[in-house]
């Protein structure tokens, strides 16, 4: 079965707090559903219509995991810390293996 990925592109971050409170909570969110951290940090190049804001990606071991992380209590408990404190899309997608 092919691993599963969340790409997170920040919009904007107009909190700081608010997003360091998400930090604190979202690792711990994922972790039971097998997701690691790959990359996250400010682009260090941007191409096209990229913006050179915060990217983070996450592997997961199936798409399925990756849904099911998101939609938990957990997650969505770090979500509502996050609030308004940034824009940001998020993005699964499947690996190629």
């Amino acid at each position: 079965m092919p691993k599963g990925y969340w790409v997170t592109v920040y919009r904007s971050i107009s909190d700081p707090q608010k997003l360091a409170a998400y930090a604190q909570l979202a690792p711990p969110a994922i972790a039971p559903f097998g997701g690691r951290y790959l990359a996250r940090g400010t682009a260090a190049a941007a191409f096209e219509a990229g913006q050179k804001e915060r990217i983070v990606m996450s592997e997961f071991p199936s798409v399925d995991k990756a849904i099911a992380a998101y939609r938990s209590p957990a997650y969505q408990n770090a979500l509502k810390a996050l609030g308004d404190g940034a824009v940001r899309d998020i993005r699964i997608v499947e690996g190629l293996d």
